[in-house]
């Protein structure tokens, strides 16, 4: 049976309506896609402090965490991942790639040329649906 590993993610905005998206090391697993920065949540925390926990320790920031984004659950070869993903914006400090091979700003029409990790894809793809609704 496959390991199931509950992980929260950040979907951090700026004003200039950017996103924050963060390249996974080829020391990771699933090595070189994009993802929302976050981490696995640790038995006995709630997802919205396991984020907060795992951005400061991978960028050095701290965040405010709004409302859940998306819920979703992928199966990858070797485990099952349950990824709930939060907006989020930086209250203090420069995000810093301390985990990742890189970080950066990208824009909502540009979310889309990024190879991202699968688990991702239903927060980006509701994350698009919703800014069409707002324009």
């Amino acid at each position: 049976m496959k390991k199931t590993i509950n992980v929260a993610g950040a979907i951090i905005t700026n004003d200039q309506d950017e996103v924050l998206c963060a390249l996974r090391s080829p020391e990771m697993s699933l090595p070189n896609v994009w993802e929302f920065p976050g981490g696995k949540i640790e038995q006995g925390e709630q997802p919205e402090q396991a984020l907060y926990r795992e951005i400061q320790e991978e960028l050095g920031c701290t965040l405010n965490i709004f409302e859940l984004v998306e819920d979703t659950t992928h199966e990858y070869e070797n485990m099952i991942v349950r990824l709930m993903t939060y907006k989020a914006s930086i209250l203090k400090g420069e995000p810093t790639a301390r985990e990742h091979a890189e970080i950066k700003w990208v824009s909502l029409d540009h979310l889309r040329s990024l190879e991202w990790a699968p688990a991702d894809l239903p927060a980006v793809n509701k994350l698009l649906a919703a800014d069409q609704t707002a324009v």
